[in-house]
């Protein structure tokens, strides 16, 4: 390593070069990173944020709402599964007309039973036992709702009052209104709900969930399946996963090609040190710890310009979120891609011939 060194500081403007694109793939890597966690976020916390295991859908409704119903037999059969407890969910969406005033909303609808699982707070099963009304995400309240405020739901005549705020978070990019269940039947089917609702959550157990859902004919999937269900949610994240691949490979040959160059300006050095007896494996072990550090500062540099820029942007309304998590996993693929690149030049390495070099040089 003591070349390797000693080549970045007698060569730092030329390294800085390579430095700065670098750390500019970062940052960009960072951003978009913080971007894609944000989009997910908003599109799935609400559903994230309910203490449920696994949820049932009807068969062919691939995790969405809308494609599914059942009905009270099925809630049953899963009710009596040993360890597990069931609960219905209705879900929506619609737009609430302001009556008295405030702005239009549009809403993602929660139906749950008052004394449901899912309702954890006393003061939630508390306004959801009452008056029929919404129970809505506290964000709401920054556009001007109120409680006492009244909203008629589209598609239907029910008019209902906000009875108050929670952290509801968001489904498909809306804001989550939680409702009693009989009040979402009303509002989805009218006065012919017979019932109905979208899934059937679970938590706890194991045995027996199987022999349930052939019994009903639904399909049991995990939480974190069921996010798929959510309007954009695999397009979104498949474009963002597309994109930071991109960036990685990018990356990649952004470095190898600089060490390709390097590697030709190198040659004499090369032969020299093979001509003094350096194993092919030692120079190239000096050339690629020589790259790792270059990458490490730079990678490091650029994430943290990066996640500043994230901080910014959280501030304002885009859907921005970075993790530690996800900071630590952009900053190592970067160096993987960045040393992966270097490798390239390898080749080129183990065919350079001391006497050849040194006699081209000369």
């Amino acid at each position: 390593m003591f070349l390797a060194i000693r080549d970045l500081r007698r060569g730092a403007r030329r390294f800085a070069l390579l430095g700065s694109v670098i750390a500019l793939v970062a940052l960009l890597s960072t951003v978009l990173s913080g971007l894609a966690t944000g989009l997910v976020t908003d599109g799935i916390s609400g559903l994230r944020a309910l203490p449920f295991d696994r949820i049932a859908f009807q068969k062919g409704a691939d995790a969405t709402f809308s494609r599914s119903t059942l009905r009270p037999d099925a809630l049953r059969q899963f009710e009596k599964v040993p360890g597990v407890e069931a609960s219905p969910l209705g879900a929506s969406f619609v737009n609430a007309a302001p009556v008295n005033g405030g702005p239009r909303l549009d809403l993602a609808m929660f139906g749950i039973p008052a004394d449901s699982f899912l309702v954890q707070r006393e003061d939630a099963r508390a306004a959801l036992a009452g008056k029929p009304g919404l129970v809505l995400g506290e964000e709401l309240q920054k556009q001007g709702v109120k409680v006492g405020d009244r909203y008629v739901m589209g598609g239907s005549n029910v008019e209902l009052p906000v009875l108050g705020f929670t952290f509801a978070g968001t489904y498909g990019h809306a804001p989550i209104a939680f409702v009693r269940l009989d009040t979402w039947q009303r509002i989805q089917y009218g006065s012919d709900a017979d019932g109905r609702f979208s899934a059937v959550v679970l938590s706890g157990g194991s045995r027996g969930i199987g022999e349930a859902a052939d019994r009903t004919g639904t399909v049991v999937i995990s939480k974190e399946a069921s996010y798929a269900g959510s309007p954009g949610f695999t397009a979104e994240t498949t474009t963002m996963t597309l994109i930071r691949s991109f960036l990685l490979v990018i990356s990649a040959l952004v470095i190898g090609a600089f060490f390709t160059v390097l590697t030709v300006q190198r040659t004499r050095q090369i032969g020299l040190l093979k001509a003094m007896g350096a194993s092919n494996g030692y120079i190239l072990r000096d050339g690629i710890g020589q790259m790792a550090i270059l990458v490490a500062l730079a990678t490091a540099v650029g994430v943290a310009i990066g996640t500043g820029v994230v901080e910014i942007l959280s501030r304002g309304s885009a859907p921005v979120e970075l993790s530690p998590r996800s900071i630590a996993t952009v900053s190592l693929a970067l160096v993987a891609a960045g040393i992966a690149g270097s490798l390239v030049a390898f080749r080129r390495i183990t065919q350079v011939e001391p006497a050849i070099a040194l006699g081209a040089e000369a």
